[in-house]
């Protein structure tokens, strides 16, 4: 029986990691998880009807993953104290692995994916960028919905979830040994692409 084919992305906030696993995923004809969307969900959830955030994780359905509200910095800040809480990271651990683990595989971007929900992934990457590049990505985002947001205010959000997602004692924000890095600090979106692309073949060869 053919092994699934599992991808995993993972690092920090705005590193260009969901940009490129929606690529690969797409390469590869295989089903692709945000899983950042799962804490979006949970701590908008628990924010818009004041209840428990892991009671609000035991409540998320893939329709409630296409609200725009989880797009924006708000939801971001939620999702990253929302992911700190053990009951929630447990609420939503088996919905990724058993996504993860499909017959033919699965693409999946987060925080743990390759230290935690699939350490037996085919592929591991790790996708990084300065705090500063991270931070400029961002604004550039989040400005055209909010034109008094600053670039500073961005930054200094960056570093506070950086810092919460790799202090965290629960599934902390860290490479696995195995993982192949990818700073995408001084790559275009192409370039980052191409950098991917390349060494996913590297490890599982041609499409």
């Amino acid at each position: 029986m053919t092994q699934p084919l599992i991808i995993a992305f993972d690092g920090p906030a705005a590193s260009g990691k969901g940009t490129l696993a929606s690529v690969i995923a797409a390469d590869y004809g295989l089903p692709f998880l945000d899983t950042g969307l799962l804490y979006r969900a949970a701590g908008h959830l628990a924010h818009v009807l004041n209840i428990d955030p892991a009671q609000a994780a035991t409540r998320i359905t893939p329709e409630r993953l296409n609200d725009e509200a989880l797009r924006g910095r708000e939801a971001g800040e939620r999702a990253s104290q929302v992911a700190a809480i053990p009951a929630v990271r447990a609420a939503l651990k088996q919905f990724q692995i058993d996504f993860a683990h499909q017959p033919a595989g699965a693409v999946l971007d987060g925080r743990d994916i390759g230290t935690v929900i699939a350490p037996d992934a085919t592929v591991k990457l790790f996708v990084t960028a300065t705090p500063e590049i991270r931070a400029g990505r961002r604004w550039k985002q989040l400005v055209k919905l909010n034109p008094a947001l600053t670039f500073d205010e961005v930054l200094n959000d960056i570093r506070i979830r950086d810092a919460r997602d790799s202090g965290r004692a629960d599934a902390p924000l860290e490479k696995a040994e195995d993982a192949l890095l990818l700073d995408t600090s001084d790559l275009g979106i192409e370039a980052a692409i191409a950098a991917a692309r390349s060494l996913v073949k590297d490890r599982c060869g041609d499409i």
